[in-house]
């Protein structure tokens, strides 16, 4: 498919679209006034001046409107789903607190993302937590803490869970992450449910089945059902379908087996979204069909139960979101080879151009209903020669002072940002009915040298 982002692209060419053409991959509440781009009701020219730039833009519309289409149609389908947003794509406190009211679960991948889970107040029931590699420290902070549930990735660590456990006079509800041998049609970096995978037991080599049968031994652990995780930014939902076929025959084979009963059943994420107006990702009503009436087929089938649901949005909450806005500092033109627009930041806030080939619209804010007219690659400030934003984009003729916008940055570019080139990071402000409030503030020298002891 077009849209993966390994997928080879065609040349860019100039084209006549605006900003207004662009909505797919805006946030949803886009438009133009007077030349200028607004989201959220507010000016983004008039935003970047004031709060400065770089800058990460949220519209808080955007994303309670898709925490909402997720409740929608996948409790549509059957009422027990849990729509369980995966913190790692992208977390402040505000995004915390919007996950609660919005009532949803959370997702936490670190201590510090349970940190900020607990920091916000959120209700400990309603998180889960993963990773190929919890520490001894984070798994005591999560049964401190009494998380929901552990999603389990290896033996080590159920072993871990069910002595620690026991020490507290706990029992601890546990996944089993499962991979289930499927290759989802996606980049190979953020592919996670084929057989050679840091993640989870293999289902084909029959790990799966030997991490079941120690939880349901295990003191302090209480198995409550499988977790699969297949890859991210999946346009295909054949995969998922294939997926479920492979998981809810698993849990018949457990109940023949073991004669325990699965209650949950969580099936990941990874719905893809529109990075670039060329790409066609499935929609949030569709994904929801196929993955609870996939289960419910799949069970009626083998003659068991339905279990409880999960499905784990992160990227598809936020990508859209969210936009990056930079102020030009200098364009460059290569007569017959390439015109580069050097703007105030880059890789250190956006590395996934650099890591995966990503590939993202960009528009002029503050020329935002004239034409796309001509073709730049849009650069950082690093000392890298990869360390590109946009590469060979559509753009309005640039001059030095615009403020350019990056579309669809909500995912992820936050929480792979860093300090290279000891660069700060941006802040990030949401915006919401005509007014912005700063959720991040942006760092300063002192924050970069604060836990230098020199």
């Amino acid at each position: 498919m077009s849209a993966r982002p390994s997928a080879p692209r065609p040349p860019a060419e100039p084209d006549q679209r605006t900003a207004a053409d662009l909505a797919a991959v805006l946030p949803m509440t886009a438009e133009v006034r007077d030349g200028h781009l607004w989201i959220g009701g507010v000016d983004t020219v008039a935003l970047a001046r004031e709060a400065g730039t770089a800058l990460y833009v949220m519209d808080e519309a955007t994303i309670r409107h898709q925490l909402r289409e997720y409740v929608r149609w996948t409790r549509y389908h059957w009422p027990d789903v849990d729509v369980v947003y995966a913190g790692k794509a992208f977390l402040t406190l505000a995004m915390v607190r919007i996950i609660e009211e919005e009532d949803c679960c959370l997702l936490c991948a670190s201590g510090g993302e349970l940190a900020y889970a607990l920091r916000a107040g959120f209700p400990v029931e309603r998180v889960q937590v993963h990773g190929n590699n919890k520490t001894p420290q984070e798994l005591a902070e999560c049964l401190d803490a009494r998380v929901g549930r552990i999603v389990v990735d290896n033996f080590v660590e159920l072993e871990r869970i069910s002595a620690m456990a026991v020490e507290r006079g706990l029992t601890q509800k546990v996944l089993i992450r499962v991979t289930p041998g499927i290759a989802a049609d996606t980049h190979d970096f953020i592919m996670t449910g084929a057989e050679d995978s840091k993640f989870g037991f293999g289902l084909n080599q029959g790990l799966a089945m030997e991490a079941v049968e120690r939880a349901l031994a295990l003191p302090g652990v209480d198995f409550d059902g499988l977790h699969m995780h297949i890859g991210s930014q999946i346009f295909a939902l054949k995969s998922f379908a294939k997926a479920i076929e492979v998981m809810v025959a698993f849990m018949r084979e457990i109940r023949d087996r073991t004669g325990a009963v699965v209650q949950m059943l969580d099936v990941g994420g990874g719905l893809g979204v529109k990075y670039g107006v060329p790409d066609e990702p499935s929609s949030i009503k569709d994904f929801g069909k196929v993955v609870v009436d996939g289960i419910k087929e799949e069970c009626e089938k083998h003659g068991l139960a339905v279990p409880r649901m999960a499905v784990e949005p992160g990227r598809s909450i936020v990508a859209n979101a969210g936009v990056t806005l930079y102020t030009v500092g200098a364009i460059k033109e290569i007569p017959g080879i390439r015109t580069y627009v050097a703007v105030d930041g880059g890789m250190s806030d956006n590395i996934r151009t650099s890591l995966y080939d990503a590939h993202y619209e960009a528009l002029v804010a503050n020329k935002a209903d004239r034409p796309r007219s001509v073709v730049v690659t849009i650069a950082g400030k690093h000392c890298e020669s990869g360390d590109v934003v946009v590469r060979d984009a559509p753009l309005q003729e640039p001059e030095v002072g615009d403020v350019v916008c990056v579309c669809a940055t909500g995912a992820y570019c936050y929480s792979m940002s860093s300090n290279y080139n000891k660069q700060v990071r941006p802040g990030i402000v949401f915006v919401r009915d005509g007014s912005w409030r700063w959720s991040v503030r942006r760092e300063t020298y002192d924050d970069l040298m604060a836990t230098d002891l020199g």
